[in-house]
Order: structure tokens, then C-alpha cells, then sequence
């Protein structure tokens, strides 16, 4: 008898995303401990050891979902400036925000992540750059959520020193001076960054956007992140008007600003790149620099939609994001990969994005644009047993004849098995590690003394606004 824990999925399609993009219409997998041992076609042969065999007929499994770029603390605000522009969105809610403490970012971040494993998603990463100087250890708030939840965690610590008296666009009091930001990075990388191949939490650095960050902020990131060796991260060319900000401010767009202040590379990655020109993606492709494609956060605030054939064309690496839940209340992973189609074939035409590309931006293309593709975003012996197993067999997927299409473009399937590293998170469409009415609940107060923390501080923030 084996003394690591062996379980067996078996019966279902395997979707592997392997090298070779290997399929199997019946096959099965083996994991042992949090690994994964075997990806085989055909019908599990019980070889006498002893297994926990899961009957998989009827199901499709894939590599579990990398989520590339998330804002969890926002989802203690969801619903609010439902029909304002990017500006206009984060005006009205950066004073909200300004209340956060770790309180309200621990129950919101566990909602958050507890919802994303119910779409798919095995691994998240988490721009947090809002740290009021009451608020606690919003970031360790995080970490913990992660870890009782149960997802691999890329846990960015942003920042913001650039105010609205220094022309920038947060409110002065959600701002960090230049000291205190690298002194908090400097603590949370060594705190809490695991770069073992069984790791479960890794750090980065992520100051927040061009338009709220100093140039000294963005140049002292990239020195620190580089120095420990953990990964860099932010917004860029997600609007129009950023890149009027950048010309006007700098005399540079976007991407030429940030290359000036030695940012591009591949340990880096930025978030939406809607507004890239030839040009821009040229000097992507070129530096290995990655993009995390967050299209329904661009479509909810009418930013645009991203040139994702272009870019996978050139070889930039691109994966997807659910963007702060304030930005997509959905906040589902599989749900991006449906509309990270739509959205490029009604820019490019039917051939613009195939459904295993769609896929593809999901699970192993956002573990290369996290740097984890070592270990996680496909089905491969050696690799971290991250495996999603999805129920086609149901009324809303029953004789779809493209397994891969019928998750892509279908409504989203129930998760009949979500493993991270072998363990069980989501079981038969549920929860297993935390109770799910419970998270919910905590989140809902957490939002109500959020709004109500302003209202006290600075008058009514209408929700129908």
C-alpha cells in the first residue's frame, strides 16, 4: 500500500494543455499527494494499490484556472458606480475605499476566493494597494483567506504616493509615502514569499498605475522586486484617457514610460493593455513582458477590448483576469474564457480566438504570465495536481459534441471536483472548505459598515448612482 494518499479521476475527457495540446476523449488521471503521477487515455486498470477511484464518466477535466489579475478587497463594494467610466468609477469609490481595514478585506477576500474556486479557478493572484494607516495588516488579511480557502496565492503588495494635490488621482488620504511603500514591500516579500515548487503564497510587487504612482515609486519597485526576486505588476493602457495622461504629463505613452524607468521584462506583467499599437506590442514581444486580459471589467466600464489575437501573434504572453469585483460582480474565471472569445471574434472575426485558445489564456497561459507555468496550468506527470472536473452531462451540456466548446462557450457547467495540490476545495458544486453561507454573510457586513464608515466620514454614496 502506497504511503502517500492516491486518488484516481477516471472516465473523463482530459484536456491536458501539455506541449502538445494532448487530449484524451476517455482517459483518466492518477495524483499522489500533490502530485500529479499519471494523464493516460482510456479507462483507469486498478494495478492493486490501493486508490480512491472517482467515477469521472460524463465529465471533462482540465488544468484547474489561473486567475492574472483580481482587486479582493472590492468586494465588499459591488454594485456601486454601475455606469461610470473608468475615472469616474474610481472617484467616486476611492473615499469608500479609504475604510478598508483588515477586517473588511479578510471577509471580502474570502468571499472573493471562495467564489473564484467555484468557477474554476486553483490559483489567484491580488493587486492590493490601498492601505489606510488604520487599517491593520490588510495584506496578512489576505494571506489568511487564501490559506483557508485553500487556493495557490500570488499576493501583490501595491501601492499608491501620488495624490490629488500632486496631480494624481487618489484622494491625498489613501496615499503612502516613498519610504513607508518600500519599508511594507520590503516586510511583505520576506514574511511571506515561498518560492519552493510546492508552493502555495508568492509575493510581488505591484505599485498601482501610472496616474497614481511616482516615477521614483515605479523605478525604487522594479530595484526591490529584482533584488528579492519576486515579480512585478500594474495597470496600463486600460484607457484613452491614460494614455492623454502619459503624453501630457510625460511626453510618453504608457508603455514607453514605463520602459524608461526599466520596467519591461519577463518577470513583469501589466494589467488590461487595451491600448497597445503595433509598435507597443512589438516591444511586449520583445521583452517577454506579460498582459492579463480582464475583458469583462473592460466591457463593464467601457474601456475597450484588448488586441488578443495581436498580441498572442507577436508572443506575448497573456492570461485572464476577473478585475476587482467592483468592476465584475460575476468575478467568474470561466466566464472570462467565454468572453475572451466573444470579445476578439467581434473585433477580429470568427477566426480571431479559437475555444482552445480560450482556454488555453485560462490555464496555462496566465500560469506563464505569473511565472508558475513550471508547476501549474496544465495536466502533466510531475506537475501540481491543479485540476478542475466539470459536468457536461447535465441538461445545459448534454450532447454539446465538443466537450471544450460545450465549457467555453456554454453557461458555466456545475464543478463536480476542484483539487489544489491534490486537496479538495470544491466538491459536487460546493464549497468544502469553508462554509459558503457563511462567507457570504461576513462579506455582506463587511460591505455594510464599509459604506457606513463613509457615510459617517463623508456623506451618502448612492448605490443606484
Amino acid at each position: 500500500m502506497s504511503a502517500v494518499p492516491r486518488k484516481v479521476l477516471d472516465g473523463c475527457t482530459v484536456v491536458t494543455m501539455d506541449p502538445a495540446r494532448t487530449e484524451h476523449a476517455v482517459g483518466h488521471l492518477v495524483v499522489e499527494g500533490t502530485r500529479i503521477v499519471a494523464v493516460a487515455a482510456g479507462r483507469y486498470v486498478d494495478d492493486g494499490s490501493e486508490a480512491d477511484v472517482v467515477d469521472a464518466t460524463g465529465c471533462l477535466a482540465t488544468p484547474g484556472l489561473v486567475n492574472t489579475h483580481h482587486h479582493l478587497y472590492q468586494w465588499a463594494t459591488r454594485g456601486l458606480a454601475v455606469d461610470a467610466t473608468l475615472f469616474g468609477w474610481l472617484t467616486e469609490l476611492y473615499p469608500v475605499w479609504g475604510g478598508i481595514d483588515e477586517d473588511v478585506v479578510g471577509a471580502a477576500a474570502a468571499a472573493g476566493l471562495g467564489w473564484l474556486a467555484r468557477t474554476g479557478c486553483t490559483t489567484s493572484m491580488d493587486h492590493h494597494y490601498v492601505f489606510p494607516a488604520q487599517g491593520g495588516d490588510v495584506l496578512g488579511a489576505e494571506v489568511e483567506a487564501a490559506r483557508r480557502i485553500g487556493l495557490r496565492f500570488l499576493a501583490t503588495r501595491g501601492s499608491m504616493d501620488l495624490g490629488q494635490s500632486q496631480g494624481g488621482l487618489p484622494p491625498d488620504h489613501v496615499v503612502e509615502d516613498l519610504d513607508t511603500i518600500l519599508a511594507a514591500t520590503a516586510a511583505a516579500v520576506d514574511a511571506h514569499h515561498d518560492a519552493s515548487t510546492d508552493s502555495m503564497l508568492r509575493i510581488g510587487v505591484a505599485p498601482c498605475s501610472p496616474f497614481s504612482v511616482t516615477a521614483d515609486l515605479l523605478r525604487e519597485s522594479a530595484a526591490l522586486a529584482r533584488d528579492r526576486g519576486v515579480r512585478l505588476h500594474t495597470h496600463l493602457a486600460e484607457t484613452v484617457d491614460e494614455g492623454r495622461y502619459c503624453a501630457e504629463r510625460f511626453g510618453l505613452s504608457p508603455l514607453a514610460y514605463l520602459e524608461s524607468l526599466g520596467w519591461l521584462g519577463d518577470d513583469v506583467w501589466l494589467a488590461h493593455g487595451i491600448h497597445f499599437d503595433d509598435p507597443a506590442i512589438g516591444t511586449l514581444a520583445a521583452t517577454g513582458t506579460g498582459v492579463a486580459h480582464c475583458p469583462s471589467s473592460n466591457a463593464r466600464l467601457g474601456a475597450g477590448i484588448a488586441r488578443t489575437r495581436d498580441l498572442r501573434d507577436a508572443g506575448v504572453p497573456v492570461g485572464l483576469g476577473v478585475d476587482g469585483a467592483a468592476s465584475n460582480e460575476a468575478s467568474s474565471l470561466v466566464e472570462e474564457a467565454r468572453h475572451a472569445l466573444l470579445f476578439a471574434r467581434a473585433r477580429g472575426g470568427p477566426e480571431a480566438l479559437g475555444v482552445r485558445d480560450a482556454l488555453e489564456l485560462a490555464t496555462i497561459g496566465g500560469a506563464r504570465v505569473l511565472g508558475w507555468d513550471d508547476q501549474i496550468g496544465s495536466l502533466e506527470v510531475g506537475k501540481q495536481a491543479d485540476i478542475a472536473l466539470w459536468r457536461l452531462d447535465g441538461l445545459g451540456h448534454a450532447g454539446v459534441v465538443d466537450p471544450v466548446a460545450a465549457l467555453v462557450l456554454g453557461s458555466q457547467p456545475p464543478l463536480e471536483l476542484l483539487l489544489v495540490g491534490g486537496r479538495p476545495v470544491v466538491s459536487r458544486d460546493r464549497l468544502v472548505t469553508a462554509d459558503e453561507e457563511s462567507l457570504a454573510a461576513q462579506a455582506v457586513s463587511a460591505g455594510e459598515r464599509l459604506l457606513a464608515r463613509h457615510r459617517d466620514s463623508a456623506g451618502y454614496i448612492s448605490a443606484t448612482r
